[in-house]
């Protein structure tokens, strides 16, 4: 391949899905970069004129970064409002389950369903300007004000919360604590976690920007590899 034909496909892939495989300055690292943004479409097709990351788009791509050989690592960008509950899970489902050190790194916000997606990776980082709202499943549309109703949002609720909670520092219970916080937000309960707080409360692991984001995969690459060869030798020497 060309590297006109190269740079053009590259162009189209980030027009259409947001992801890239980089060519990292260090030259022997194969990383694939995922960015999540804008609405997090589920069934249900968003508007034409809202930013939106597909869901249809990031899992199968998510499967064949799993299945590559050459893929390392996955950085991934987050600027995400939230959007489709089921969606986001699935997302982030795939993301915590890749065989392939991962790390993320929220830009400007990753609110609501943007919680578990944020924790998903092996180490997460926030922008000190980044910001996270956490607070409790909403249901928009026709709704059918019955006990069943209730106990299913409940539900939905409790695998968001026991997701953020698995998959990082804080426990379940505190976080329940900001969901429901009714101080914070004018039309809504909830909690507004700037990048210090977010860290501070467990959610995210550190505060950090691009950089630190390159160098934490990079290390937990070379983590993967000496790990490959230790098991390596070991199965020469049986």
């Amino acid at each position: 391949m060309g590297n006109q034909e190269k740079q053009e496909k590259e162009t189209e892939q980030i027009k259409e899905t947001g992801s890239l495989e980089l060519e990292t300055k260090h030259g022997d690292y194969k990383v694939y970069l995922l960015t999540i943004i804008g609405e997090i479409e589920g069934h249900e097709a968003v508007s034409g004129s809202t930013k939106a990351t597909k869901y249809e788009h990031l899992l199968p791509k998510l499967a064949e970064i799993e299945s590559s050989d050459e893929i390392e690592g996955v950085l991934i960008l987050l600027n995400t409002l939230g959007g489709d509950v089921e969606a986001g899970l699935a997302i982030a489902e795939m993301i915590a389950s890749l065989s392939k050190p991962t790390v993320s790194l929220v830009l400007g916000g990753s609110h609501s369903i943007g919680g578990p997606l944020a924790v998903s990776s092996d180490y997460s980082f926030i922008v000190p300007s980044g910001t996270m709202i956490v607070h409790p499943v909403r249901s928009n549309g026709m709704f059918i004000g019955v006990i069943q109703s209730y106990r299913n949002m409940e539900r939905t609720q409790d695998r968001i919360t026991k997701f953020i909670s698995s998959h990082s520092r804080i426990t379940k219970e505190r976080l329940e604590e900001l969901m429901l916080d009714s101080s914070q937000l004018v039309k809504d309960v909830g909690t507004l976690l700037e990048g210090e707080d977010a860290v501070r409360e467990g959610i995210i692991d550190e505060v950090g920007g691009i950089h630190e984001a390159f160098e934490k995969i990079y290390s937990l690459i070379d983590e993967r590899r000496n790990q490959k060869e230790i098991g390596e030798r070991e199965h020469k020497n049986r």
